[in-house]
C-alpha cells in the first residue's frame, strides 16, 4: 500500500492543473482515515471577490473524478471530498503563510516558550531561508522555528 503522504502528494500534481484551469488555487491535499473511512480531501481558494462556491467544489469534484479513476494512485476504497479552507484555516505551506500575511493568528507550540503554549499574534510570513515563522506581538516582531509550532491557524472574530 503506497504511503499516505505519497498518494497526497501524487494526489496534488493530478489537481493542480485543473485548478489552474478553473482559475482555483490549490490549497492542500491530505489523504485520512476519519473513522472506518478513508478520505481524500482536496481543498481549494481563489482570489474571486466572494471565495469559494459549493459549485466551485462540484465542478473540481466531477472534473477530478475521472482523472484519479485513470490514475489509480489510491489501491483501496476512499471518498473525495473537495472543499474550501474556511476562514480559520491551518497553515503548513510557504502558499499558505505568504497568502495569510497580514492575518491574525494563533501559534499552538509543542512546548511552552515564555511560560505559554500559545500566542496570538499578526503573521508576517514564513521566513524561506530559515524556516521561521515571522509575527508581530504588540508591535514587536518575532520569530519561531516552524518545527517548533505545533500549530499555525488564522483566527477570525466572529
Amino acid at each position: 500500500m503506497k504511503q499516505k503522504q505519497g498518494v497526497a502528494r501524487t494526489v496534488w500534481e493530478l489537481a493542480e492543473p485543473l485548478c489552474e484551469e478553473f482559475g482555483y488555487i490549490l490549497w492542500d491535499v491530505e489523504y485520512v482515515r476519519e473513522g472506518a473511512d478513508m478520505i481524500l480531501r482536496v481543498t481549494i481558494d481563489t482570489d474571486r471577490e466572494g471565495g469559494i462556491t459549493i459549485d466551485d467544489c462540484e465542478k473540481l469534484h466531477r472534473a477530478l473524478d475521472p482523472v484519479l479513476d485513470e490514475a489509480d494512485p489510491i489501491e483501496e476504497a476512499y471518498m473525495l471530498a473537495v472543499s474550501s479552507p474556511g476562514v480559520e484555516r491551518t497553515l503548513t505551506e510557504p502558499l499558505h503563510f505568504s497568502r495569510m500575511a497580514g492575518s491574525d493568528v494563533t501559534l499552538k507550540f509543542y512546548a511552552a516558550v515564555d511560560g505559554k503554549k500559545s500566542l496570538r499574534a499578526v503573521l508576517g510570513g514564513l521566513d524561506p531561508e530559515t524556516d521561521e515563522i515571522v509575527v508581530t506581538v504588540d508591535g514587536e516582531e518575532k520569530r519561531f522555528p516552524k518545527k517548533a509550532v505545533a500549530k499555525c491557524e488564522t483566527v477570525f472574530d466572529w
